[in-house]
């Protein structure tokens, strides 16, 4: 039996059951193997009071400290967060915090190994556990971590000193994985670990029935993912001026949102752009099927599970090259790499409207994306570790 300690900050709970979600699939398929006994511990980072009761810290302050999530055991115990000015110090806040806890479970059933899933601050945290129960410790990439925590000066060298010390790394692309040997990691403790995606759920409709259902007409384009800066959801806006027949849906949430309508009202495109805010994975289902193609011009990745969903319902991609969209498509028709400007992007965009790829060959690149080689390869590498330190 593989006793696992599954850390990460990413992880659903019922204030906001898409918070890492790619992140709660990969854990439930890995706890429902037979040989694994897994816990998660899913810290939950609040300011000082008065602060954590407003805003949206009032909400998740009234999460439970233990719940069962989808069977899985998950404690998620608070740590002070210092918003803004404090990033450097989180790593030893929330160890501290959880110290305790993580110290008490593994004396009551001890644990082989510990999983951070995202490296900042989830890597430095799991480096400080790992020392004080002797146990190995493996931290996985997924692109910002990288991309963003591990090139700033304040939180990068202990992105860089936790991947050095860690007995195994994986990396959700091999683009990725050359980025964390650029920033001073070891090739031969890299492993490739490609995402997941629910082939059930993200599955190819008939796209004339799925735009009756959502009410649209006409050549469809999304986007998804958080409305933040990186994700550069204002190119496709402005790439909207262009395509005066399409309409654009933006599917998620963040802190971009009302400047993006601004901008889109400021254009004249905003009665032909639609915001869906969070949505459920089976409405995103859909509105990919309904869509002609699935845009997302972000400056960096690593291999956004985003690209794979829509690649799944049929749906070619336009993107930038960054990340692994270039080893994901290959040179396969169903998907174009453009420069991060309105004009090619608009350019991409309608030479998938006037002349559509083949819809299972673009399913067909999603095909390899399970959650079961996922789990298996993960199970792999864990009980490698714990065999190595054995």
């Amino acid at each position: 039996m593989l006793r696992v300690l599954t850390l990460s900050t990413l992880f659903p709970d019922a204030v906001r059951p898409g918070f890492g979600v790619f992140v709660g699939h990969q854990t439930r398929h890995l706890a429902q193997r037979p040989d694994v006994d897994l816990t998660v511990i899913s810290p939950l980072g609040l300011p000082l009071a008065p602060l954590d009761r407003f805003g949206p810290y009032a909400a998740l302050r009234q999460l439970p400290l233990f719940e069962h999530w989808a069977g899985i055991p998950v404690h998620r115990p608070r740590f002070p967060l210092w918003p803004i000015i404090g990033a450097r110090l989180t790593p030893g806040l929330m160890a501290r915090a959880i110290m305790p806890l993580v110290e008490k479970l593994h004396r009551e059933k001890p644990f082989d190994v510990i999983d951070a899933e995202f490296f900042w601050p989830d890597g430095p945290v799991a480096m400080l556990l790992s020392q004080a129960l002797g146990i190995p410790f493996s931290i996985k990439a997924r692109g910002a971590d990288i991309h963003y925590w591990g090139n700033r000066h304040d939180t990068g060298p202990q992105v860089l000193q936790s991947g050095l010390k860690a007995d195994g790394l994986l990396a959700v692309s091999a683009a990725l994985r050359d980025d964390m040997i650029t920033l001073g990691m070891e090739c031969d403790k890299i492993r490739l670990h490609y995402t997941g995606v629910d082939l059930a759920t993200f599955q190819p409709m008939d796209r004339a029935q799925a735009k009756q259902t959502l009410g649209v007409t006409g050549p469809l384009i999304a986007t998804i993912g958080a409305l933040i800066p990186r994700k550069r959801q204002s190119l496709v806006i402005d790439a909207m001026t262009h395509l005066p027949d399409a309409r654009l849906v933006l599917i998620g949430k963040g802190p971009e949102a009302d400047r993006l309508r601004r901008q889109a009202a400021a254009i004249g495109v905003a009665d032909r752009v639609q915001f869906t805010g969070a949505i459920t994975q089976t409405e995103i289902a859909r509105w990919l099927s309904a869509a002609e193609v699935m845009c997302l011009p972000s400056a960096s990745e690593g291999l956004a599970n985003a690209w794979v969903e829509a690649l799944a319902c049929g749906t070619p991609l336009v993107i930038t090259d960054v990340g692994g969209g270039r080893e994901l498509l290959g040179d396969s028709q169903a998907g174009h790499l453009v420069a991060p400007e309105p004009a090619a992007i608009a350019t991409a965009i309608r030479a998938m409207i006037d002349t559509p790829p083949d819809r299972a060959a673009a399913q067909n690149l999603a095909a390899p994306f399970t959650w079961q080689r996922n789990s298996e390869v993960l199970y792999q590498h864990l009980a490698q570790l714990v065999n190595r330190a054995a």
